[in-house]
């Protein structure tokens, strides 16, 4: 193949250049060439042959210009840069070959021989740059939309890893406040706030991959309400129920957390507050509700840029495949969050 396309296929690229133009004039005159003198044939398809190898000679080493010169993008600028460069580089070529032939041939060079002789070879130079280029635009296509997602894959990760971070400051305040207190009436206590904070810091910095099983998360959560009970008041009633069936299913971590932390920082009134997790129809449907104090019921701001992160990331980890409802139904603040696995 190698060869066919360096030594045969310019010859075949210049006769078929030569033909063509052939064909037109003689259709214009109404002459046939093959009755002419066929030395005078054969010496202007041996120009033609030799301008099908410098030609394509010349094509082969712009396209190396071309990309040596500018990286490898595909766009429609570039696209026409290159065929300006090659279409001027092939008139040049045609007009140092073919048009002193066809002046010193037949009854000399006629503007029809000329347009004829500036047409033709440009219409067959841009053939051939378009087939010969495909595979490199193919390619300089795919690296651009690998590229492209890429840099999509690599913003949204770095936007997920700020999000994820965000909680970390209000567990650590929260959690440092309350050993800071108990060190002074119960040292006990505080060693265990302490052992419970070195665990939920442990899931989040070292223990998490892309993705952790229900039962992780669901051991994250009862962690992180064994810490808030301390701090809460005696008075508060509180339910914890988890579904059994959850066990090693899938899902991305901290995604729970933030409606548990709106609901023990805005409980009040009778002090209940109710979550569980339970397994419905494939999906793992996560539901906190609290009483709220009678200041907070005319208003509509529960959850701060905790809930909007909330919702950030389940946009970006679980597009079309979640739901998010949270608001005021009575004396209660009521959030369920249904992720499809």
């Amino acid at each position: 193949m190698k060869f066919f396309r360096r030594y045969i296929f310019p010859a075949l690229y210049g006769l078929l250049v030569y033909f063509t133009v052939r064909l037109l004039h003689d259709t214009e005159h109404d002459e046939m060439f093959w009755k002419r003198d066929w030395g005078l044939n054969i010496l202007e398809m041996s120009c033609s042959v030799l301008v099908g190898y410098a030609g394509i000679y010349i094509f082969e080493w712009l396209f190396r210009f071309y990309d040596r010169r500018w990286p490898l993008r595909f766009n429609y600028r570039g696209v026409v840069r290159e065929l300006i460069i090659l279409v001027f580089a092939n008139l040049i070529l045609v007009n140092l070959i073919f048009t002193p032939m066809a002046a010193l041939t037949d009854d000399g060079l006629s503007w029809g021989d000329l347009a004829d002789l500036t047409m033709i070879p440009t219409l067959y130079a841009i053939i051939y740059y378009g087939i010969a280029r495909s595979s490199t635009w193919l390619k300089a296509y795919v690296v651009n939309k690998i590229q492209l997602e890429k840099l999509t894959n690599d913003q949204l990760e770095t936007e997920l890893k700020f999000l994820k971070a965000q909680y970390h400051p209000h567990l650590l305040f929260n959690a440092l406040n309350t050993i800071y207190f108990q060190m002074d009436e119960d040292v006990p206590g505080a060693k265990k706030s302490t052992e419970l904070l070195s665990n939920l810091l442990r899931y989040q910095l070292y223990d998490q991959q892309l993705l952790v099983t229900v039962t992780q998360e669901l051991e994250y959560l009862e962690n992180y309400i064994e810490l808030q009970k301390i701090r809460v008041s005696d008075k508060m009633e509180l339910q914890v129920s988890f579904d059994e069936q959850l066990t090693d299913q899938q899902v991305y971590p901290l995604l729970m957390l933030p409606l548990v932390e709106n609901a023990f920082k805005y409980v009040g009134g009778k002090y209940q507050l109710n979550i569980s997790a339970k397994l419905i129809d494939s999906q793992v449907v996560f539901t906190v509700s609290n009483n709220v104090p009678d200041l907070l019921k005319s208003s509509t701001e529960f959850s701060g840029i905790g809930l909007e992160n909330l919702r950030r990331r389940l946009h970006l980890l679980y597009p079309d495949k979640h739901q998010l409802n949270a608001g005021l139904q009575g004396d209660c603040y009521i959030a369920e969050l249904k992720i499809k696995l």
